[in-house]
């Protein structure tokens, strides 16, 4: 199937590594163009290099209020158009409730939750029908996940706030769309499982609870992304679809 990306220009952040690199690497494979970010310079300019010619590096911070007007100007700028963004950032830092300071949280709020409203809002200013603005989340929108306290408390509102965006902006055919991973097997994941005494036996655990069996590799978490972006789920906003092998039954 063709999923109508050929050329169409998104705005990934957080594609340096993990779910964001996936992303992009399959919205470029399919024939899109990309401007990808992150925070290190050097990392930028590699991750772009490595997807090539259609794509173009920028290194910025999401919680940098002027970062989505950079971004867009970037996308206009060096491929000129301006299809979508995948909002991603790397995961708040792991903890418990009295682990947690309130430092952690007013960093984590600043880039995980405003800086991603800040990049929808501009992209929706921005956009014309057929555009699309996507948000990387986490199943913690359903369902908490221990030892992820600060991601807990904010995922689920940003989930919300998508949500509220798609009922706004659908009457001028802007489409809304979050992505809710389960166990990918990233460097993130990988992290956080090395924080227990037996990092084997958490995955062996944690793959037994999982319908399919295993993690999910961040190529298939790319895929998923890139079509929900593509003109070929132009009929699918407001939706928030887990990446996780099945292990959300419900609606």
């Amino acid at each position: 199937m063709d999923l109508g990306l050929k050329d169409r220009v998104y705005v990934v952040t957080g594609a340096t590594r993990g779910l964001g690199n996936a992303s992009a690497r399959e919205l470029v494979a399919d024939g899109a163009k990309v401007v990808v970010t992150g925070r290190d310079d050097r990392s930028v300019a590699d991750a772009a290099a490595a997807l090539g010619p259609n794509a173009v590096g920028l290194a910025a911070d999401n919680a940098d209020a002027a970062t989505p007007a950079r971004l867009i100007t970037a996308a206009r700028e060096h491929f000129g158009r301006f299809d979508g963004v995948l909002v991603s950032v790397g995961g708040p830092p792991p903890g418990f409730v009295a682990d947690t300071s309130d430092e952690q949280w007013q960093a984590a709020f600043e880039s995980v939750f405003l800086g991603a409203v800040r990049l929808a809002r501009a992209a929706a200013a921005e956009l014309d029908a057929g555009g699309v603005i996507g948000f990387v989340l986490s199943g913690s929108v359903h369902e908490p996940i221990p030892g992820l306290t600060i991601s807990n408390g904010l995922r689920p509102g940003l989930a919300g706030f998508a949500k509220s965006l798609a009922d706004e902006l659908g009457p001028r055919g802007i489409r809304v769309v979050g992505l809710l991973p389960g166990r990918i097997d990233t460097d993130r994941v990988r992290q956080l499982d090395s924080l227990s005494a037996d990092p084997e036996a958490t995955r062996v655990a944690a793959e037994s609870r999982i319908p399919l069996r295993r993690y999910g590799t961040p190529e298939e978490f790319g895929r998923a992304a890139a079509f929900l972006l593509s003109p070929a789920a132009s009929y699918l906003t407001g939706v928030m679809l887990p990446v996780d092998g099945g292990v959300r039954h419900g609606f």
